[in-house]
């Protein structure tokens, strides 16, 4: 082989591995890319790459040069199967001199007429396991010609393997955790229709039952839980999961309407009835009428309010402002609360009777830190819709900003959780929340479980040393511990690389 040809196969080396290393989204685009080089470069007629579908062991066309899409779409081959399919299965190298001669050659894409060209097929291998197959049609030439070629190409797919892995498992996560989320949420949706409202644990169980006992009545219900729970939520699945669900849904925050104004606004009131009350009014309670209203913090309505609503719940009517009659209305009432009803009565800020009338049916909601099981499935809802929301691309959550979350306390609750997630996402800048996206609140958790700042501060030399763990244990967990590709992933080499996990302690083997 010339010098020259030896330069110009380094170069396309040199190429390849550039591709390889910047090309971390997009499998098909790359290895499209790696066809194109081979071809103006190195006389490749045609090539294609076959990849192992996650869920069976066949083996299908996901980039090719010289074929069209209806014959990508014929190149599907199973192990064993002809060519490409025995390659799979033996995880060696064939090369065909002649593809008219050999019997074997099942010409699935249709592609080629007689021509005598040459084929070489070759397993792209990761950790041992087969993933794909690297095939290419050349002029003839002689057996020492294909040989040497043979080894040029098994060296270029030694090079994709690690990328073509990598990005692939990102992209099969992705695909499972959506399969997962839609299974999911088709089950609520046919049992509860309670797409909105999530949660696995024991807690939120028994709340999804209990709305479901409850929606397609007209029994009071009074939601209980600290504030950032979800109580409008759950207010929401309990109205459109009933016979009322056509009908209007109004909310209102009790807690929000200023003492002067309250009675007007759930009642209405007639024109000339108080100074600015330049036109009749509707009030809540008649926009509502044939629905559902949500009565938010109803825990803070003045005693005088609270008898005006006591009636509403008896007689199903109300008296607008200024008005000397009374009004028919037929209105569910979901009221909700996080104060302490029962010591509220017994300091007489709350009437026993109405308490009594809300409580037909009483539904508790969990605090989040009683339900910890349910962070991440919360966290990972919250980035998808923030991602969606602001154009961004945030692929996980590191496992030291997880660790953190899990240690928190959350006094806001499912709240303050969401408003933190928005945050981390509009401060991360490489597709990952670490644990320095978190809010500060966050930051003074345990060392144990973060790992990242000591309850009373560090000096720099640890939180540098600290950030350095994260940012290796993240690529390892990229890599799956592979060395190599870690050293890639953070372009660093891996001598450096082998210092710095020596020195930070890592273990490498639980990554793989």
């Amino acid at each position: 082989m010339s010098t020259r040809d030896e330069t110009k196969e380094l170069d396309i080396l040199y190429r390849v591995s550039h591709l390889a290393a910047s090309h971390n989204k997009n499998i098909q685009t790359m290895l499209e890319q790696v066809l194109f080089i081979l071809s103006e470069n190195f006389g490749v007629l045609r090539g294609t790459f076959t990849l192992r579908r996650s869920d069976d062991d066949t083996f299908v066309v996901s980039a090719s040069i010289g074929l069209t899409k209806a014959q990508e779409k014929r190149g599907r081959y199973k192990l064993g199967e002809g060519i490409t399919g025995n390659v799979a299965k033996t995880e060696t190298t064939a090369i065909i001199p002649n593809v008219d001669e050999e019997s074997a050659f099942l010409e699935k894409t249709k592609k080629r007429q007689k021509s005598g060209i040459a084929f070489i097929c070759v397993p792209i291998l990761h950790a041992k396991r087969i993933i794909g197959t690297f095939s290419i049609d050349l002029s003839p030439s002689d057996k020492e010609d294909l040989d040497r070629k043979k080894h040029f190409f098994e060296l270029i797919a030694n090079i994709l393997a690690e990328s073509v892995f990598a990005v692939r498992e990102q992209i099969e996560e992705r695909e499972d955790l959506r399969k997962e989320n839609q299974t999911l949420r088709l089950q609520l949706k046919d049992k509860y229709s309670l797409d909105k409202i999530i949660g696995r644990c024991g807690n939120m169980r028994i709340v999804f039952q209990q709305i479901a006992q409850v929606a397609d009545s007209n029994a009071t219900v009074l939601i209980r839980g600290d504030s950032g729970t979800g109580k409008e939520l759950v207010a929401s699945a309990i109205h459109f999961n009933s016979s009322r669900k056509s009908n209007p849904l109004v909310c209102v925050n009790c807690a929000a309407l200023p003492e002067n104004l309250i009675e007007s606004e759930l009642f209405g009131h007639k024109k000339g009835a108080f100074t600015g009350a330049s036109q009749s009014r509707k009030g809540r309670f008649e926009k509502a009428n044939g629905g559902t209203i949500f009565l938010d913090e109803i825990g803070d309505i003045s005693l005088n309010i609270q008898v005006r609503l006591l009636r509403v719940l008896q007689e199903q009517t109300i008296m607008p402002v200024g008005e000397d009659s009374e009004k028919k209305i037929n209105v569910r009432v979901i009221a909700a609360t996080n104060k302490d009803l029962e010591k509220a009565m017994k300091e007489g800020t709350f009437r026993e009777d109405l308490y009594y009338r809300l409580n037909v049916f009483p539904l508790h909601l969990p605090r989040l830190r009683e339900r910890k099981s349910d962070i991440i499935l919360l966290s990972d809802h919250f980035l998808q819709k923030y991602n969606e929301e602001y154009d961004k691309n945030v692929r996980r959550i590191s496992t030291s900003a997880i660790n953190m979350m899990m240690a928190y306390h959350w006094p806001g609750n499912v709240r303050e959780l969401e408003n933190c997630i928005e945050r981390a996402v509009l401060t991360s800048s490489d597709e990952v929340i670490h644990a320095f996206n978190l809010p500060p609140s966050l930051q003074t958790c345990d060392e144990t479980y973060t790992g990242i700042i000591p309850e009373q501060g560090a000096d720099l030399k640890t939180l540098l040393s600290s950030y350095e763990k994260e940012l290796i244990v993240d690529s390892l967990k990229t890599t799956r511990g592979n060395i190599a590709g870690t050293a890639r992933f953070l372009n660093t080499t891996e001598r450096v690389l082998h210092y710095s996990i020596k020195k930070l302690n890592i273990d490498v083997e639980q990554y793989k």
